[in-house]
């Protein structure tokens, strides 16, 4: 396949930088997104001879590429060079919600009830060919927009079968792989069919390197390519690479960090100030906090996080009166009966808690679940206590941003389970999940911390989490790649 355009990098992913919306009158209004990705791209400068490539989410979306053949309007996109696919509605929703979130996100997240789930039955069948369309079409859209030798990133579980895809349309291209979710460890990996199991592996193969957020996750693939496929692992030092079918795949870690420039100046907007003020005369003069900002996604097990605070408020009744627990559960993938199921279950035993405990003048939980930036910075300055308890987690960088913004120092409860203890553990207080009444004790234990300590710990945890910002984490892996 000959390259139609000149790109010379290219970042290849399912959501894209902008999205698209239809006002009342039939006009687009489009909306530009964060993240390591764009602040990636823009690291590298206008005349890098960058393009994105990203699929169409919703009606607005495929508007937009209706009316412009799918490059979009620069303008729109804050200068960036955007290609955004629209693939058949009924292909994107059986790869995007019936596989990717589904099954590999499910598989990655240990979230299977296995004594009922999964059944891979026809109607699977049926989705996983839809997803080898979706990233099939990813590929082909990535040959023809580079460049020959260009430099291509492909982003996450959704677009794990493009690297080989792309590789045999453009072997000339230097193709790399990321990972944002954990990688499961080969007997829960196994869970997948067989030859499903190892189309996954055999795709992110096709990458010259695989790059994963924490050391944990690149072995646990490497284990995976080792006993699904029988490929060769090899380690000399930190290196680790997998080789197969006469390709060898390096394997990298990039631990991707908060952007603390923006995360400051972004938190003293007056937005987040007015929010800040509300936030304050809701949880009452004299209280301690403890602030939680999820996604309603099951990994983050927000239920569990909630049942620990009820258990502090029955086991420790001196805080009763003495501190609030902020907590934001912001709806996610609720297209799907098992989000909208557990976003239910949060409200529920929020209400159960608040029934429970309440007085006249002291509401023990704030719960909010329509999604707001503005309040949770807000919330993350307010915060003297910070609880990250996921069941399973890439990274969570929410764990690494509210040290950076909180204005007083906070203690930092957090999962072993999450990626980012791999980096913050020395100064957090380290919980098992699953462990509802350890989960309480390290609550009262981080809320009992002395001010100084708490002060201290926080400016460590701030300096471990900017480590790595996004224009780095995306700079590196294009060097690790030649780029």
């Amino acid at each position: 396949m000959v390259a139609t355009h000149s790109a010379r990098i290219l970042v290849a992913s399912n959501r894209g930088p902008v999205s698209y919306t239809r006002d009342e009158d039939g006009s687009l209004r489009h909306k530009r997104g964060g993240g390591g990705l764009v602040s990636g791209l823009s690291a590298i400068g206008p005349g890098a001879d960058a393009v994105w490539v990203c699929a169409a989410m919703s009606d607005g979306d495929r508007a937009a590429v209706a009316a412009t053949g799918g490059a979009l309007d620069p303008a729109d996109t804050g200068g960036q060079r955007v290609r955004m696919l629209d693939i058949a509605p009924e292909v994107f929703r059986d790869a995007y919600n019936g596989i990717a979130n589904s099954v590999l996100w499910f598989v990655h997240h240990l979230l299977y009830q296995t004594p009922l789930e999964p059944a891979f039955d026809r109607g699977f069948r049926e989705q996983w060919a839809s997803y080898e369309r979706y990233n099939a079409a990813f590929a082909e859209a990535l040959a023809e927009e580079a460049a020959e030798g260009a430099v291509v990133l492909v982003q996450d579980y959704h677009l794990t079968l493009a690297p080989s895809l792309l590789r045999r349309l453009r072997p000339d291209l230097r193709i790399g792989h990321f990972s944002h979710t954990p990688w499961a460890p080969p007997d829960y990996f196994r869970l997948l069919p067989d030859d499903v199991a190892a189309d996954v592996l055999r795709g992110v193969l096709g990458a010259d390197r695989a790059g994963f957020l924490t050391r944990r996750w690149a072995e646990a693939f490497a284990a995976c390519c080792e006993q699904v496929l029988g490929a060769r692992v090899a380690r000399d030092g930190d290196e680790l690479t997998v080789t197969h079918d006469g390709r060898t795949t390096r394997i990298g870690v990039h631990g991707l960090g908060a952007d603390a420039d923006f995360l400051r100046e972004r938190a003293h907007r007056p937005d987040v100030d007015e929010r800040l003020a509300e936030l304050r005369r809701q949880v009452g003069p004299d209280r301690r906090t403890v602030v939680r900002v999820d996604r309603t996604e099951l990994s983050k097990n927000i239920v569990r996080g909630l049942l620990a605070y009820r258990e502090l408020l029955a086991t420790r009744p001196q805080w009763r009166g003495r501190v609030v627990h902020v907590a934001f559960a912001y709806p996610s993938r609720h297209d799907l009966a098992v989000y909208r199921e557990y976003t239910a279950a949060v409200r529920k035993l929020a209400d159960e808690i608040n029934a429970e405990y309440a007085t006249d003048d002291w509401q023990p939980l704030i719960l909010h679940v329509k999604d707001d930036f503005a309040r949770s910075l807000a919330a993350y300055r307010l915060a003297d206590v910070a609880l990250v308890n996921p069941i399973r987690d890439g990274m969570n960088l929410v764990a690494k941003e509210v040290p950076v913004v909180s204005e007083n120092g906070c203690a930092l409860v957090l999962s072993r389970e999450a990626g980012a203890h791999a980096e913050l553990a020395e100064d957090a207080i380290t919980v098992n999940p699953y462990d509802v009444q350890a989960t309480a004790e390290a609550l009262h234990e981080a809320l009992s911390m002395a001010d100084d300590e708490r002060a201290e710990r926080s400016k460590r945890l701030a300096a471990a989490a900017t480590a790595l910002p996004p224009h780095r984490w995306f700079l590196d892996q294009l060097a690790a790649l030649g780029g």
